[in-house]
């Protein structure tokens, strides 16, 4: 095998909700050679590249374990809320092929330019970014699919009110969370300035298919959305008939203090 054709890895991982790229780049200068572009950190060195993005993901093409440990610790000292469960996805690359593309996880590229390497791993961070929403939407569903299999079983959610606050809360952070960042799986602004590198990008997304599961996870979401609006018209309900049988029982105090006046 000649040495344009040998075979590098590469691997995508989400690590956290977020970065601070700007505490990582100033971090990061000092002892490596660094490009800050559209809001993410191209690291470059020799034929290696990391791209660190803002929303907590990282792609490495060509860097030794060893390497992405030392930079994952960095990472996660700039980080906000740290996932516990890292995503990762692996690929193989090699350089300098005829043309660019992907075929079972096996990517050619052609050329080492780093604006082109940039351009792919714009559609493997979104992807990983992805499946960490995918992951924790089908968590938060999984674990509360028992709450309107209690309703249709029982006609009541057997929770206290506390419980069904706390749920909801927990609902509301799963898909804000992924509603803020929902932006993040549209096609990258700096393909605005960099038009010739969209094809590229095309590519891997639409291999990774990162457009129809996008549309499967709006579906998550809606499902997670119609929880939520359970939790609340329950919650609501429980409230109306608190406020009904204290009412009641007010009545009730005020006809006996009544008929007590007139036997006494």
């Amino acid at each position: 095998m000649s040495e344009a054709q040998v075979i590098n890895e590469c691997t995508a991982y989400c690590l956290a909700q977020r970065f601070d790229i700007n505490g990582l780049s100033r971090s990061l200068s000092e002892s490596s050679l660094i490009r800050l572009i559209k809001g993410a950190l191209l690291i470059e060195d020799d034929d290696s590249w990391s791209v660190i993005f803002g929303y907590g993901a990282v792609v490495h093409w060509n860097v030794s374990a060893e390497q992405q440990a030392k930079l994952h610790q960095l990472l996660l000292a700039q980080a906000e809320h740290p996932l516990e469960v890292i995503e990762e996805d692996h690929f193989t690359f090699a350089l300098n092929c005829p043309a660019t593309r992907i075929v079972e996880d096996h990517i050619e590229v052609e050329s080492a330019d780093p604006i082109l390497i940039f351009s792919l791993s714009q559609g493997m961070a979104q992807s990983i970014k992805l499946a960490s929403f995918e992951a924790n939407a089908i968590t938060t569903i999984n674990n509360t699919s028992y709450i309107p299999r209690s309703l249709a079983e029982n006609g009541r959610i057997k929770l206290s009110r506390h419980n069904i606050a706390k749920i909801r809360g927990q609902l509301f952070l799963t898909k804000s969370d992924i509603i803020l960042n929902y932006d993040l799986l549209d096609t990258p602004d700096f393909f605005w300035e960099y038009p010739e590198y969209e094809s590229v990008y095309s590519i891997i997304a639409k291999y990774l298919e990162i457009a129809p599961r996008t549309e499967v996870l709006s579906k998550k979401l809606e499902t997670i959305h119609e929880l939520f609006e359970m939790l609340a018209d329950e919650q609501k309900h429980r409230h109306s008939s608190i406020l009904e049988w204290i009412i009641i029982w007010l009545i009730a105090i005020e006809i006996g203090m009544t008929l007590l006046d007139k036997i006494f």
